[in-house]
């Protein structure tokens, strides 16, 4: 059987931590991950660009020292600097073709050479990749060019193994990886560090709670972030509010004690003297004590209900309810009512319905055939007024009246708690209530102020 006093279970929807670090990292590395992309894109295309600027310095110094022999080949007026040319394999190659002539090829060829398309032309330098030697792959440049006593257009290839072009491009993105790799771990380290640092409060608000039901301290009295603070004077007023309706409660518990230990010692000294009046001290004091209960039980229910954020009533349907109950008990008194329809008050409507029931039914019953009840509106409150054309109520005694048990007419029924009822639940609610002069019917004006929704 579960224990109605044992704490309520919340399901848990895994860990704050957690979740803002795995977001954080999840972040840094998609963030790291595009920029290392695009930097090494960068990067990557600059030394390739630097390498293919090498190239076509060497194509360009090659065409211009070119000219046509006596033989109608090509020749150069002086040779390519670079000393790799002449060194067989060695990476770095030309060749000069022409259709209808013998190629001319640098040694560093030795017996190969560089595979060329007849139909291509390029009057422009034209670059591209080629693996046409097993083992070595090539970056070639070539362009067409007709030089000055010839007929012929020669194809200048300057090619080059791309071996150091990947070296450095393998090193630059060793170097970028475990550059942002390293970023990556400090940015989650850092992420990790200020999650901890941030969510500390919560523990700390934690720990005073823990304290708060060691009965160590009643409030959490330690200083708070900004982020934090709303929270936790939320929380103090909630320890603030349980505090006074406790309080409240104990308060009601010994007042009704005590209002109902008078009439039982009536009774038990009726009955222990055997008085011939008994039956008749029963039922006063029975009265009284029933008055009594009531007065209290209507105070709990407000104090109950107070706390709760979805109090919340409109006005005009509750003085509807009222009126149509009213005029069943005093069919030939009129009641009117006026003003503004839509208003709403942050009462329970069970509340707003006994305290307009106990105006009205006063006035209805005090008066003189006439009530008017009006609603309308001041700044953050709601005010009701109710009207009769009764006699009215003296000064002195308008704030006597509000009394338990006071009643001015004992003539008609009634147990005097009417208004005591109704000033209590308003100002639970933080309302008020006053007695006045009608000036219109000459009565009295009871004015009922409550919070507006």
């Amino acid at each position: 059987m579960t224990d109605p006093h044992a704490p309520a279970s919340v399901r848990s929807t895994g860990s704050l931590s957690r979740r803002m670090i795995g977001i954080a990292a999840l972040w840094i590395s998609l963030l790291l991950l595009g920029g290392g992309l695009a930097l090494d894109r960068v990067l990557s295309d600059a030394i390739t660009r630097n390498f293919d600027d090498g190239m076509n310095y060497v194509l360009t110094a090659m065409i211009a020292s070119a000219e046509i022999g006596p033989d109608g080949e090509v020749l150069f007026n002086r040779e390519p600097a670079d000393q790799r040319f002449l060194e067989p394999n060695s990476g770095l190659y030309y060749q000069i073709s022409g259709k209808g002539h013998e190629d001319w090829r640098s040694r560093s060829l030795w017996d190969r050479a560089l595979r060329v398309k007849p139909e291509h032309q390029d009057d422009a330098p034209h670059i591209y990749d080629s693996n046409q030697f097993p083992g070595e792959d090539l970056r070639i440049l070539e362009r067409s060019i007709v030089l000055p006593g010839s007929n012929t257009r020669w194809m200048f290839m300057v090619a080059q193994a791309r071996e150091g072009l990947d070296a450095q491009i393998k090193t630059l993105r060793s170097t970028l990886f475990e550059s942002f790799a390293l970023l990556a771990l400090g940015l989650i380290v850092l992420a990790t560090l200020q999650t901890i640092y941030g969510l500390r409060p919560l523990r700390k608000v934690r720990h005073e709670i823990v304290r708060m039901r060691a009965g160590e301290k009643n409030r959490v009295t330690e200083p708070m972030p900004a982020e934090v603070l709303p929270m936790v004077e939320e929380l103090n007023a909630l320890l603030a509010h349980n505090e006074r309706q406790a309080e409240e409660a104990r308060t009601h518990a010994g007042n009704l004690a005590h209002a109902l230990k008078t009439p039982l010692t009536v009774i038990m000294n009726a009955a222990t003297a055997q008085s011939p009046d008994l039956g008749d001290t029963v039922i006063r004091e029975a009265t009284t004590m029933r008055r009594q209960v009531d007065h209290h039980l209507a105070r709990a229910r407000a104090v109950g209900r107070r706390g709760a954020a979805q109090s919340r009533a409109e006005v005009w349907p509750s003085l509807d309810a009222v009126e149509r109950a009213v005029r069943r008990l005093y069919p030939d008194v009129r009641i009117d009512m006026d003003g503004v329809k839509d208003a709403a008050v942050r009462v329970e409507r069970q509340d707003l319905d006994e305290m307009l029931g106990n105006l009205i039914e006063n006035a209805a019953k005090y008066g003189g055939g006439s009530v008017f009840a009006t609603v309308g509106r001041r700044g953050a409150m709601v005010e009701i007024l109710v009207e009769d054309d009764g006699m009215g109520i003296a000064q002195a005694d308008r704030t006597r009246i509000f009394d338990r048990g006071v009643r001015l007419d004992s003539g008609k029924p009634g147990t005097g708690l009417g208004l005591a009822i109704v000033r209590d639940v308003a100002e639970i609610y933080g309302g008020s209530v006053a007695l006045e002069e009608s000036e219109d019917l000459g009565g009295v004006l009871v004015r009922l102020r409550l919070p507006s929704a």
